[in-house]
């Protein structure tokens, strides 16, 4: 039922405009915010077709690909030659059974600022250069380094991401259940200053508020890691298995909302480790209003990983959640 509002185009438009609406107020969309929206033309939207306002920007898939590229010339490689070092390192890492974790947004900040400082200071050489020498017959100008060569900060990039879908799912209860890479788009990044380009609300939940606030102290539970009030939460959300066995009923709230690691999943992908939890314990019922926020988890976190910025989408989400429920008296 949720997926078939992705075929109505015209109700796909009022879903972006209530979702921009609900950033921008938030100061989480707009300029000098953490992301954009596109505003749609209501007027001009119907069910066969939607008009918005165009994102100049690539999608994330290709601009990280793009930035790949370009480490790899830093590094004096080729693309395939980068990313296969890349993998090798991975898998040395797994074989040592530690999960590779890849720079801080303050590490990633402070990278950029070199080269940056580098970019400027070989520039104003070459501008020296183009406007002596270069003027000479038979001399070729340097072309200057632009900014969109700058490599894009991931970890700031995936907080700005969660931060921004928490906002959605715990503020607003009216959230993209589909936040894939090519739902986003990386908008500026010819600049040097890219920022996120959200787009398709195709697949946009709506939770109750009751079912919301109940969310904020699963996730609040999750952080703390309170097996207890976890499994308690769940069983209130409507979890029921065969067997109600707690172990499982922990592990599918851990993995399935918070986070999914080796030691977690017993090295096993995700999709199998829930399968073994459904063989353990088969379940009868899920907190249904909670699927789809497990589904954007789930997928937030798998373009986490592949970036090396694993993280707890719990504690990502905690200060959020303490927040809503602060001002709920909860």
């Amino acid at each position: 039922k949720q997926f078939m509002t992705e075929f109505d185009y015209q109700k796909e438009a009022q879903q972006l405009a209530k979702v921009r609406e609900n950033l921008t107020k938030a100061g989480l969309a707009g300029p000098n915010s953490l992301c954009v929206v596109p505003k749609p033309y209501l007027d001009m939207c119907s069910k066969n077709v939607l008009v918005m306002e165009e994102l100049k920007g690539d999608k994330l898939s290709d601009g990280l690909k793009k930035d790949l590229a370009h480490n790899a010339e830093r590094a004096g490689k080729t693309p395939e030659e980068f990313m296969a070092e890349q993998k090798a390192i991975e898998a040395e890492a797994k074989e040592k059974g530690q999960e590779l974790q890849g720079p801080s947004s303050t590490q990633y900040d402070r990278y950029i600022q070199m080269l940056e400082t580098r970019r400027k200071v070989g520039n104003a050489s070459k501008r020296l250069f183009n406007a002596t020498l270069g003027l000479l017959p038979f001399v070729q100008s340097k072309e200057y380094a632009s900014r969109s060569l700058l490599p894009i900060n991931h970890a700031k990039m995936i907080d700005d991401l969660l931060y921004v879908h928490g906002h959605e799912v715990l503020v607003d209860g009216y959230f993209n259940g589909d936040p894939h890479p090519g739902n986003i788009l990386l908008v500026g990044a010819d600049e040097g200053s890219p920022k996120l380009g959200l787009i398709d609300y195709g697949q946009v939940k709506r939770v109750p508020k009751d079912m919301r606030l109940l969310f904020c102290k699963l996730i609040i539970a999750l952080a703390e890691d309170n097996r207890k009030e976890i499994v308690r939460l769940m069983k209130e959300a409507g979890y029921k298995s065969k067997y109600m066995d707690e172990d499982v009923i922990y592990l599918y709230a851990k993995v399935g909302y918070d986070e999914d690691n080796d030691e977690l999943t017993n090295g096993q992908h995700i999709q199998l480790f829930m399968e073994d939890l459904q063989s353990r314990d088969p379940i009868d019922a899920l907190p249904r209003d909670f699927l789809m926020i497990s589904r954007c988890s789930i997928m937030l976190r798998g373009l986490s990983h592949a970036l090396h910025q694993s993280r707890s989408v719990a504690h990502a989400w905690k200060p959020i959640a303490e927040k809503v429920l602060k001002e709920e008296n909860k």
